[in-house]
């Protein structure tokens, strides 16, 4: 049964922090304990178009728990990157953001839909880091019964940011659109649920600097697969799925577990939007990852 997102907890002590990143600036907080009372530290990696603020309803179901979440260059607070915004320059801003707030690398690493991606990229350049991949975009985008889909949103982004200025920024917000996006996405039957997500998604969706930026970072998330990159991936990963999700499905993401040889912990009755309808579970499930892959480190700040 979904567990929902509207029963949060009181939400953590939050420092808001900004750090100077390949040249431009990266906003990010510093959520939960201090790092030498916290059982461990998660440095979150949010999905495409979203910002920090999505993986809150997680966070705030684990209070002893440190979480590290920066909003990715061109969305939310933070700026684009100079270099520009293919996978590669993510996943170099990532390895640089990691050096920085994490030098010692005990931290885990979560990342959500195009966050996997991201990580994925380099797994080599997260060092010996832990990984969480939630809802991981294991199939290729433009291949396969996604691909028509894929080629049109493509071109909704390009047309997005051809158009003049007012009218492109009007139909990359528009909330009809949105909220079409937000409908397809959410499994879940509560209504009071399915509101606040749409709420969400309302007030988040388009947080973005600006539409090349914008476009560029769709592109990117449609050029790769984690399952490309399946051995690279270090055995202390695990995987978290939603039993209906279609954008990363099911089918996709065991064939991404039977390749890499990882654990997935497939949540039922929902979708790509686990961390939303079943946040309960997904902290469930970090919490026993934490547990089961603590280090010696891990174990003496937690004294």
């Amino acid at each position: 049964m979904p567990s929902s997102a509207l029963a949060a907890t009181p939400e953590s002590p939050s420092l808001a922090r900004t750090a100077r990143i390949l040249g431009s600036e990266c906003a990010w907080w510093e959520i939960g304990p201090a790092a030498g009372d916290a059982r461990a530290s998660v440095v979150l990696v949010h999905g495409f178009r979203g910002t920090h603020h999505g993986l809150l309803p997680v966070v705030e179901r684990l209070p002893d728990v440190r979480f590290l979440a920066p909003d990715l260059p061109g969305f939310g607070e933070s700026q684009p990157l100079g270099s520009g915004h293919t996978l590669d320059d993510y996943s170099t801003w990532l390895e640089a953001f990691l050096q920085q707030v994490d030098p010692n690398g005990t931290a885990i690493v979560l990342g959500h839909s195009f966050g996997s991606l991201v990580i994925s990229r380099r797994p080599a350049a997260i060092g010996d880091r832990r990984l969480v991949l939630v809802n991981p975009i294991a199939a290729p985008a433009l291949e396969g019964q996604q691909a028509i889909l894929t080629k049109l949103a493509i071109f909704y982004y390009w047309l997005g940011s051809k158009l003049p200025e007012p009218a492109g920024r009007v139909l990359l917000s528009h909330p009809l659109i949105t909220r079409v996006m937000s409908e397809v996405m959410a499994k879940t039957t509560s209504k009071p649920l399915r509101a606040w997500i749409h709420a969400e998604h309302e007030r988040h969706f388009s947080d973005f600097s600006d539409r090349d930026t914008l476009l560029a970072a769709f592109r990117a998330s449609v050029s790769d697969s984690v399952l490309a990159h399946a051995h690279e991936l270090p055995a202390s990963t695990a995987l978290i799925a939603g039993a209906l999700d279609d954008i990363a499905p099911l089918e996709a993401q065991l064939e991404l577990a039977g390749l890499a040889e990882l654990p997935l912990h497939v949540i039922a009755g929902t979708g790509h939007l686990v961390h939303y309808e079943t946040p309960i579970a997904a902290a469930r499930l970090l919490s026993e990852f934490i547990d089961e892959n603590s280090t010696p480190d891990d174990s003496e700040r937690s004294r």
